[in-house]
């Protein structure tokens, strides 16, 4: 919602204080320059893009209409998540979570934490590293290398709808001159039609220009930030997962792993230690 209202916002402004100071609208309806601008920019990220590119900008678009997944609600739950998968492997041995992480909607821990549940790759994260913990004897560094790796792919995968989009954006205002250019060579081949006539053609020459920046910083520069905020934040996820994990194979209590990883949340989704305290450990408060 907020990506539409910023678009309304942007171009009421504009086409709003364009009207107010006396100017006339119609003018600025030349579909024939939008064809130019926006098939030359279609044109362009289909010859710069391969099919893995194109197919993750697909999937990109609709996450702009949604709102972020990364919210206070989620650390909690993962939070609490992690210190109970720790806190039986402490107990009990690493074997007594073998049949949780290797069925998480079966697992009585798991179903606790839906928003958790709801994030397959989050699951699969988590599961994948403490099944690599549990059936080999894997250095500290090592897991902690892997992860870090795997955090990588997942931000280079993010990108390549981000890097597409930008590149669009970037390429849009080329594409509004060579529109313009156009429009000025009709008119130069048209120099015989009256005065009146030749105004509206040069004018219909200059709304590409305008377009091709109007959607260039109005709209696909705008949209390329949003999807590289949502990128950033889903990378933080995982980063306190890692930093949670590596803890405690480092040999800390399950409470105080936990901590570590709270401390490189965000400070505007970092629930405090008194409030994460108090629901993993209630009796305590």
């Amino acid at each position: 919602m907020a990506v539409i209202v910023g678009i309304v916002i942007a171009l009421g402004a504009i086409f709003g204080g364009f009207a107010l100071e006396g100017g006339h609208l119609a003018p600025l309806f030349q579909p024939y320059e939008f064809m130019m601008i926006a098939g030359g920019a279609l044109g362009a990220f289909v010859i710069a893009n391969d099919a893995k590119s194109r197919q993750a900008v697909y999937d990109a678009m609709p996450t702009l209409f949604h709102t972020a997944r990364q919210t206070r609600a989620l650390y909690v739950e993962m939070m609490s998540l992690m210190f109970e998968l720790l806190t039986k492997a402490r107990r009990e041995g690493l074997m007594a979570i073998e049949d949780e992480i290797d069925n998480p909607p079966g697992s009585p821990i798991f179903v606790k934490f839906p928003l958790v549940m709801a994030d397959a790759h989050l699951v699969e994260f988590i599961t994948d590293y403490l099944r690599l913990i549990i059936n080999g004897n894997i250095d500290v560094y090592q897991i902690e290398n892997l992860m870090d790796n795997e955090i990588d792919v997942h931000h280079q995968d993010g990108e390549l709808a981000i890097n597409a989009i930008h590149k669009v954006a970037e390429a849009l205002p080329a594409f509004g001159i060579v529109a313009a250019v156009m429009g000025v060579v009709h008119t130069m081949a048209s120099v015989g039609l009256p005065p009146a006539e030749l105004g509206n053609l040069i004018a219909a020459a200059l709304v590409g220009t305008f377009l091709g920046i109007l959607l260039a910083y109005g709209v696909f520069g705008p949209i390329a930030s949003l999807l590289e905020r949502k990128l950033a934040e889903s990378t933080g996820v995982f980063q306190c997962i890692k930093v949670t994990i590596i803890a405690s194979l480092n040999g800390y209590a399950p409470a105080l792993a936990v901590e570590f990883g709270r401390k490189v949340i965000s400070a505007k989704q970092r629930p405090s230690f008194a409030e994460l305290e108090s629901i993993l450990r209630p009796g305590k408060r």
